[in-house]
């Protein structure tokens, strides 16, 4: 009967260091996944910052270029890049070189 109770009470104590160690666990991914969302919002914030940055740029750009430097400019972009509203209509897609920039 003795060792029947030892043996139930070392069940219990390995049952409570799991569930220590599981929370141990527990805890950490949750402090190494907020640190890591933290960074990435950090990251977004910055790109959104730069991006905003970048169309105002744009902006500015497209309104001081001269219709023939905008067409030499398009002229020059892959088609995929070109959003639908600014490829004229009927006009063809830039011809696409195999193996090297158009530079």
């Amino acid at each position: 009967l003795l060792s029947s109770s030892a043996s139930g009470a070392s069940v219990v104590a390995i049952d409570n260091k799991i569930e220590q160690a599981m929370d141990l666990v527990k805890n950490h991914l949750m402090y190494a996944v907020r640190e890591e969302v933290e960074v990435l919002k950090e990251q977004i914030k910055e790109l959104l910052e730069k991006n905003s940055q970048l169309e105002r740029e744009n902006s500015l750009l497209k309104t001081l270029a001269s219709p023939e430097q905008l067409e030499k400019f398009q002229s020059r972009l892959p088609a995929e890049v070109l959003s639908p509203q600014e490829q004229s209509p009927g006009a063809p897609a830039p011809a696409q070189h195999a193996g090297g920039s158009a530079v």
